[in-house]
């Protein structure tokens, strides 16, 4: 018997450098990544959009938004949010369900909602932010 006998891999993917590991590692990865950057971005946020909310002052939370910095801000907290969601969701489908059609379904129906309710919510920012609702009040 030789050496490779006991590897299981064929000979394309031992050429390749293709495995279970590689994809895993990324997407561990990702979601470590977007956790640290939910921390500043959600500490930002209750700091700065909560006291803005906390005026009755319509113009006040208007002009919020009409900030550059506020909006790109806001989107790059949806985008991680979403992201680091899609991540959670799609682990706990590989996890738990075992049924291969209704993991397949769940995971296309987890990536579509992310990303329309992500999509929806990016637009909505920048609605409020180029509507410049502090100018017309």
């Amino acid at each position: 018997m030789s050496a490779n006998s006991s590897n299981l891999q064929s000979k394309l993917k031992r050429v390749k450098g293709l495995g279970s590991a590689h994809h895993g590692v990324q997407h561990w990865w990702m979601q470590r990544v977007t956790a640290v950057a939910l921390i500043p971005l959600s500490l930002w946020f209750t700091g700065s959009l909560v006291t803005a909310m906390l005026s009755p002052n319509v113009v006040k939370i208007a002009t919020w938004f009409a900030s550059p910095v506020n909006a790109i801000v806001m989107v790059m907290l949806l985008v991680a949010m979403f992201m680091h969601a899609r991540l959670g969701i799609q682990v706990i489908v590989e996890d738990y369900v075992k049924c291969p059609v209704k993991k397949y379904g769940l995971l296309l129906l987890n990536t579509f909602v992310c990303f329309a309710f992500a999509a929806l919510s990016i637009l909505a920012v920048l609605k409020l932010h180029f509507l410049d609702m502090g100018a017309s009040i």
